[in-house]
């Protein structure tokens, strides 16, 4: 039971150091298969049986079964990992949490703590639990998102996401355009991403939202399922600051909302509105539900920059001249928006394009 909870052990150990590398842009996001990539996983769940099986009767060699067993569970913890692509990077965060409360649970039988094997055991029920809601949220299957591989039709050649719709040329200043969109909304969906946690602007988006309400205007949140580098990373962000549950709305709820809104402001997020996910084919994103931004009568998008999001898929949103968007610093380019809310620009640093 012990040699067991090594090996569980090894492959959460390797596999979480794998993930935080990719989120933190030290390792590749993409997805890495190796050439007998499924082979070479075989192999390591052979060699970690055989191991686990001699651990009983290793005798004074059961500390060098267990170097072995380590080793092995490290390997294996880093193939399982490095194949799994940047989108689906909350999933398999969720699957890793899942395996160290088994590990903890294996453990406890080991000792013989009971308190050990429920408190592991909860851990992994909930972990794996919410895996489960994430991919049916993603609209794939976990083999799916273990293999790496982007789901597209049978036959299909992957597609590059489609040419932005076309749109009527961008009239006036687009700083008085912001202006104007948000004095004449009269409902507003905040959609916040990634963007919003690398620049730590809750706070300023609590602020956004205080002022809107102050103003007369309905404020929701928009949260989709994925969103952030971990899962509930926004929920968790937004209750920091004292956002109201009932303002949070998922994904459905957010869609069904969207088409009826004056504005939707969009902060630091790219991947969870990205429409070629229902067009582009053979794409990491391709099939997975996302919110409808641009339903809504305006949108008005605060990004750092104009690039693709963790999942590497370009957004058509940004070549869209109805769109309205603030480049730079989340913190900044919000601290514009409460500018133009309030009167003239003064100071911001936030850059509109």
């Amino acid at each position: 039971v012990s040699a067991a909870a090594v090996a569980i052990g090894a492959v959460t150990l390797s596999g979480s150091l794998v993930a935080a590398g990719k989120l933190q842009g030290r390792l590749a996001s993409r997805s890495r298969v190796l050439r007998h990539h499924p082979a070479a996983m075989a192999v390591h769940l052979l060699a970690a049986a055989a191991l686990i099986a001699a651990a009983p009767v290793a005798g004074e060699r059961t500390a060098v079964v267990a170097a072995a067993l380590a080793a092995v569970g490290l390997a294996g913890g880093v193939l399982f990992a490095m194949r799994i692509g940047g989108a689906d990077m909350p999933v398999a965060i969720s699957l890793l949490n899942s395996l160290s409360g088994l590990a903890a649970a294996v453990a406890g039988f080991a000792v013989a703590d009971l308190l050990l094997v429920a408190v592991g055991a909860i851990v992994g029920a909930a972990g794996l639990i919410l895996t489960q809601i994430m991919c049916r949220a993603m609209n794939r299957s976990l083999p799916q998102i273990l293999s790496g591989l982007s789901p597209a039709a049978p036959g299909a050649a992957p597609a590059a996401p489609p040419a932005a719709p076309p749109s009527e040329p961008a009239e006036g200043d687009e700083t008085a355009r912001i202006r104007e969109a948000l004095a004449e909304a009269r409902s507003v969906i905040i959609i916040p991403g990634y963007g919003m946690a690398l620049a730590q602007a809750q706070e300023a988006v609590k602020a956004l939202a205080d002022g809107l309400e102050r103003r007369g205007k309905e404020v929701a949140f928009a949260i989709h399922p994925v969103a952030g580098r971990m899962p509930g990373h926004m929920n968790v962000l937004l209750a920091e600051v004292d956002v109201p549950y009932d303002k949070l709305l998922d994904l459905d709820a957010a869609n069904a909302r969207l088409g009826a809104t004056d504005l939707a402001i969009v902060v630091g997020a790219n991947d969870v509105i990205n429409p070629a996910a229902r067009t582009a084919e053979g794409t990491p994103i391709y099939g997975m539900p996302v919110l409808s931004a641009a339903d809504a009568r305006r949108l008005i998008i605060c990004n750092r920059d104009r690039q693709c999001g963790y999942a590497g898929v370009p957004n058509p949103l940004y070549d869209r001249r109805d769109v309205l968007l603030l480049i730079g610093d989340a913190r900044a380019s919000l601290a514009t928006l409460l500018d133009l809310l309030d009167g003239p620009v003064s100071g911001a640093s936030g850059t509109a394009c």
